[in-house]
C-alpha cells in the first residue's frame, strides 16, 4: 500500500511510491487507517530531517504520533515551508538560524519558535492554500522554487528546472518575473548564504551555490 506522506514544493501531500531522500514532520495527521484526515498540520513546528538516524527504523504512521512526510530534496522541503531540524541536522539548522539572523540583521540569532511562528504565517493563508508571492527572477537566489506554468521548478543559475518526484529536468527559459514558492524568509535565508541539499540531477554540469544529498 502506498502511504499518502510524499509533498509537493506546493505542500500538497500525495500517494506516491518514490521516498525521496529527505524525511518532515508536521504532527499526527494520520487515522487508524494510516489515512490522512482534513488537516495538513498539528503544529507550527514543519521541520525537515535526514532520512536515516542512528539506523532506527521507525514506523511512518504510528498510532497517535506522528506521520512522516518525505520530500524529493531539502529544497522540496523549503519551498513546502519547512525548515531544518534542530536535532538530527543541528548543524544545518545552525546554518539556517545563522542564515535568518543575517538576512533580518537581527542582535541574536532567531530562536526555533520565532521561525515557527514567521513561517507559518508565511506559509499558508486563512483558505490553508500554500501563500506565494512575486518576485523578479533576477533577484532570487539558486535553490528557490518557483511556478513555470502548471510545474513547480527549482531556480538553478537563474534558470528554472521543472520539479518530479524522479529529481529535476534540464534548464528552461525563464520569465522576469516568478510566482514564487518557497516563502520570503527562507528565501531570505537562502540568500544570506544557506544553502540548500539538492537531489543529484540537478547538479551535473553546473556551478550552483547548492549542497548535494550526503
Amino acid at each position: 500500500m502506498t502511504l499518502q506522506n510524499r509533498v509537493k514544493p506546493t505542500g500538497e501531500i500525495v500517494a506516491d511510491p518514490r521516498r525521496g531522500l529527505m524525511l518532515g514532520n508536521r504532527g499526527c495527521l494520520h487515522g487508524q487507517g494510516r489515512e490522512l484526515g482534513v488537516s495538513r498540520w498539528r503544529s507550527k513546528l514543519w521541520i525537515c530531517c535526514v532520512l536515516d538516524w542512528k539506523d532506527v527504523r521507525r514506523d511512518p504512521m504510528p498510532p497517535g504520533r506522528w506521520t512522516a512526510l518525505f520530500f524529493l530534496d531539502e529544497a522540496t522541503a523549503l519551498a513546502a515551508g519547512h525548515r531544518p531540524c534542530g536535532y538530527c541536522r543541528r548543524g544545518d539548522y545552525l546554518a539556517f538560524a545563522t542564515a535568518w539572523q543575517a538576512a533580518r540583521s537581527l542582535a541574536v540569532r532567531p530562536r526555533a519558535v520565532e521561525m515557527d511562528a514567521q513561517l507559518h504565517a508565511e506559509r499558508v493563508d486563512r483558505g490553508r492554500r500554500q501563500r506565494t508571492h512575486t518576485r523578479s527572477a533576477a533577484d532570487l537566489p539558486d535553490g528557490v522554487m518557483v511556478r513555470c506554468g502548471a510545474d513547480a521548478a527549482l531556480l538553478v543559475g537563474g534558470r528554472p528546472r521543472i520539479w518530479s518526484f524522479d529529481g529535476y529536468g534540464p534548464p528552461m527559459t525563464g520569465e522576469a518575473m516568478c510566482e514564487v514558492l518557497t516563502p520570503p524568509s527562507i528565501v531570505a535565508a537562502i540568500g544570506a548564504g544557506y544553502r540548500p541539499m539538492v537531489h543529484p540531477s540537478v547538479l551535473a554540469g553546473t556551478h550552483a551555490t547548492l549542497r548535494k544529498q550526503p
